[in-house]
């Protein structure tokens, strides 16, 4: 729950608002789901949106992430923690997983002070649109 003042754009009315936020569940990671990179990982040559396969998990919450060429040769292995990526991919369900969903899974990486300035970047598309 979040209690705030709101202004209305392009006027001065203030307005106390509470918010009753529900954390979504998080995509478990498993096996053979793709992944995409919220890192840049210059060494490995993979960086911000590259996708890649996880191909091992470990019990540290840690996963063996495989990254390929389009012919399917291994191009890097990197060992990443769940908030360097997200899922984009479920290979038990084969299927993509919603753009909403992956832009949850973003948010809930970021920063309190982050969230807000992406709350207000939003307002701003919103009002462009």
């Amino acid at each position: 729950m979040r209690t705030g003042w709101i202004r209305e754009l392009n006027t001065n009315i203030a307005r106390l608002v509470t918010l009753y936020i529900k954390k979504k569940v998080m995509i478990k990671p498993e096996f053979f789901d793709i992944i995409e990179l919220l890192i840049n990982l210059p060494e490995a040559k993979q960086f911000i949106g590259s996708q890649g396969s996880i191909v091992e998990c470990f019990e540290d919450g840690k996963y063996e992430v495989e990254f390929s060429n389009n012919e399917g040769e291994t191009t890097a292995l990197y060992t990443l923690s769940e908030k360097q990526f997200i899922v984009v991919w479920q290979a038990k369900t084969k299927s993509w997983i919603p753009v909403s969903e992956r832009l949850n899974a973003v948010i809930n990486n970021l920063s309190e002070n982050q969230q807000q300035e992406l709350l207000n970047f939003a307002r701003f598309i919103h009002q462009v649109s």
